[in-house]
């Protein structure tokens, strides 16, 4: 009977566990991401103001802010989905799924999709994250369909 109420206890703390809450880790401590966009390789700015964790599936994350290309200053909204944590005792990897739309402002607004890979260290003594890296790889489309650019935006 001890047992069976053992592993019921154990198995109830792994369903019901919840992936902590690193949705300060989008906000890039309040710095712009950049990076490239289309085949000019034309620079983009990317930052993030709002991070929430989604309380009904703790691997989403609502995010929001804005972009700028060029003179193009466009706000968005989306999220960022994890889809695979690898760990090792120094080093931590995060795999996930991001779309972001922007405001339909005409031809030079449309939707962000891709993947993103955030690496970090551990430090066991300091008991912090460091050395965070955060790289989305993807796609922007325009809403109406006539542009079509590969991304690569980092949080250095």
């Amino acid at each position: 009977m001890k047992k069976t109420l053992l592993l019921f206890i154990l198995i109830s703390n792994f369903v019901f566990a919840q992936m902590p809450n690193i949705s300060n880790v989008w906000l890039n401590n309040s710095k712009a991401y950049t990076g490239t966009i289309g085949s000019k390789n034309q620079e983009i700015r990317l930052k993030i103001n709002i991070s929430e964790q989604n309380k009904k599936n703790d691997q989403e994350y609502f995010v929001s802010g804005y972009t700028l290309v060029d003179k193009n200053y466009t706000k968005f909204e989306g999220n960022f989905t994890i889809t695979k944590y690898k760990d090792s005792k120094k080093k931590g990897t995060v795999f996930g799924e991001y779309e972001l739309a922007e405001e339909n402002k005409g031809k030079h607004s449309g939707i962000f999709k891709g993947r993103f890979i955030y690496t970090f260290k551990w430090n066991k003594n300091s008991e912090k994250v460091e050395s965070q890296y955060i790289e989305l790889i993807g796609d922007w489309k325009s809403y109406d369909g006539t542009l079509d650019f590969k991304t690569r935006i980092n949080n250095q």
